[in-house]
């Protein structure tokens, strides 16, 4: 077990080099110039020329790469070109919004798709199944955007129930951060709860087809405990999975679903950075998100642990 925590750790310095080198080429070489969106569009080349060179931008592709990774090893990300503050600092700042939308849209997904898929599977070919295997089209379908501005158009314009955008730190009160959160966590989670739900549906109904269950019901236990302690228990090693392969749909979903909102989160902050071209942040969210990434894959491993007793790393 020790052993096996500490490859998979060192596994992930690998993963994010390759993933800064990836990014930092990838923001060099695609069009742009940030010193050009600084200096405005009255400037001269030469001021031009000139908030390049304090940028550094003017020192070949290697160079550039070595100073930043040299900063990136003592956990320096730079400083952000459009903020004008340390990366580290605005990563932190901009943090809460997004755990806390990306906690509420998890427990929310939960909540609602795992009930849903063992009924469908304990349903399977009835009205149940039917439904959710069309709200799975239908979730996986339609963008986040477009839920998100129906659920705005709806809920919050013609029925005035919740806020339209923004956000409330859960400091200033409880209640108005939560009425604040329903409805970004309602469209982020559509194609979350369909996801689940499919996987949960098809694990739960091969399960049901087993020599075990049909003894377990052979035995007169109840339907509830046949599906929790025998059905969904031995369907928990692929449910968790999808929830943790769903964290990548997860982190794109937030960046579109914070600029509907207007949350101010690393998603936001990642299409501010994005249109002002500011290298530092771009990288430094990216790394972030990367490194958020393999750590809920690394827990999810774990759990396997808990979930089956015969797996041994």
């Amino acid at each position: 077990m020790t052993w096996f925590l500490i490859k998979r750790i060192a596994a992930t310095v690998p993963v994010l080099l390759v993933v800064a080198v990836l990014v930092f080429l990838m923001l060099r070489l695609t069009p742009g110039d940030p010193a050009a969106i600084i200096a405005g569009d009255a400037a001269s080349t030469e001021n031009i020329r000139q908030i390049r060179e304090s940028l550094g931008l003017e020192e070949p592709l290697p160079t550039q790469f070595a100073i930043w990774f040299g900063h990136l090893i003592r956990g320096d990300l730079g400083e952000s070109y459009y903020f004008k503050m340390p990366v580290v600092e605005l990563i932190g700042q901009r943090l809460e919004p997004t755990f806390a939308l990306a906690t509420a849209t998890i427990l929310l997904s939960v909540l609602i798709a795992i009930p849903l898929g063992v009924l469908a599977a304990w349903r399977h070919g009835g009205w149940l199944d039917r439904a959710l295997m069309a709200f799975s089209v239908l979730g996986f379908s339609l963008p986040v955007f477009i839920i998100g501005y129906l659920l705005i158009w709806l809920v919050a314009l013609k029925l005035n129930w919740l806020p339209v955008q923004g956000y409330v730190r859960i400091a200033d009160g409880f209640v108005p951060f939560l009425r604040h959160l329903i409805l970004p966590s309602l469209a982020l989670s559509a194609i979350y709860i369909a996801l689940i739900a499919r996987v949960t549906r098809a694990a739960v109904a091969e399960i049901l087809t087993e020599d075990y269950v049909r003894t377990a019901r052979a035995k007169g236990l109840s339907e509830r405990r046949v599906l929790i302690q025998h059905a969904l228990a031995n369907a928990a090693i692929p449910i968790v999975t999808v929830v943790g392969i769903g964290v990548a749909l997860l982190i794109g979903g937030v960046v579109v679903t914070e600029s509907v909102f207007g949350i101010p989160g690393l998603g936001r902050l990642t299409v501010d950075a994005v249109l002002a071209r500011d290298f530092p942040t771009i990288q430094g969210v990216i790394l972030f998100f990367s490194f958020v990434y393999v750590l809920i894959n690394l827990l999810v491993d774990l759990s396997y642990l808990i979930f089956d007793p015969r797996i041994r790393y």
